[in-house]
């Protein structure tokens, strides 16, 4: 399950996704969270999926990568399903009750709903990281800081340290599959016991990961700084961030979809 998950990897390509400015796309990726917490019926979740759909074919972008990038988070769906399921409460007769557990119409409508804004939530997010290079992220983040330098926000600061804490989940997961696949080879046991066992069995996993990351970031820091690296002061680029004409029909088309959930939540 380690090696399914996705975050922060990037796939080459030469779409049409991939070809937005990272701006236009940090923010895109913004306004289709907010229309997801804005839609209150199913119907609405059937044009998030076309959306959603379209966009992933536009993009190139293979399915088993975002069936992968899902894979991780069954367990929270799952959780998510089942507290939204057992407490929330209707206003008729139950459809199941045993004990003091109660099943309503409404706790299945809430926990189906809540799942698939959370597939759609990751889904929508894990095409950001898929379609845009990590110079090109920590670029469109800067960016989009800059106004705040004005107020001592500091911006490059900010837009490296989230890239970089990006770029490293997929390196650091295959560390870790790396360190579990020795230990259970001298005979650690990570799946069966009590949760308490388990929860043991981690530490000779956990201690040579915090090594192994502190390691990694003496190295990049010796690295940067080897190159001659002094922060965004002065600092040139070799792609210099353009908004194009696919920005703007992007940007068109994510506005008419916000526009629908709109009016949908407002006429149904």
């Amino acid at each position: 399950m380690i090696k399914d998950i996705t975050i922060g990897q990037y796939i080459p390509g030469d779409s049409f996704v991939h070809k937005l400015d990272a701006r236009v796309k940090i923010l895109l990726s913004i306004l289709f969270i907010v229309d997801l917490f804005l839609i209150n019926d199913f119907t609405g979740y059937i044009v998030i999926f076309a959306f959603v759909f379209l966009a992933i074919k536009i993009s190139k972008i293979k399915f088993k990568y975002i069936y992968k990038g899902l894979k991780p988070i069954f367990i929270l769906m799952l959780i998510t399903a089942l507290f939204n399921l057992f407490l929330t409460r209707g206003t008729g007769e139950p459809l199941f009750q045993w004990w003091i557990i109660k099943i309503y119409a409404e706790g299945i409508r809430t926990a189906v709903f809540m799942v698939l804004r959370l597939i759609f939530l990751i889904i929508g997010t894990s095409l950001l990281t898929l379609t845009t290079s990590p110079i090109e992220l920590t670029d469109g983040i800067e960016k989009l800081l800059g106004p705040f330098k004005k107020i001592g926000v500091p911006a490059h600061e900010l837009a490296m340290m989230m890239t970089i804490a990006l770029r490293f989940i997929p390196t650091l997961m295959d560390e870790t599959d790396k360190i579990m696949k020795a230990q259970k080879a001298r005979g650690a046991d990570f799946e069966t016991g009590s949760i308490i066992k388990r929860a043991k069995s981690l530490i000779p996993l956990l201690v040579p990961l915090f090594i192994s990351s502190f390691r990694r970031a003496d190295e990049l820091a010796m690295a940067m700084e080897a190159r001659c690296y002094r922060g965004g002061t002065g600092r040139t680029r070799m792609k210099i961030l353009k908004v194009t004409s696919k920005d703007y029909v992007a940007t068109a088309v994510m506005f008419g979809l916000t526009g629908i959930i709109i009016a949908m939540r407002i006429w149904l």
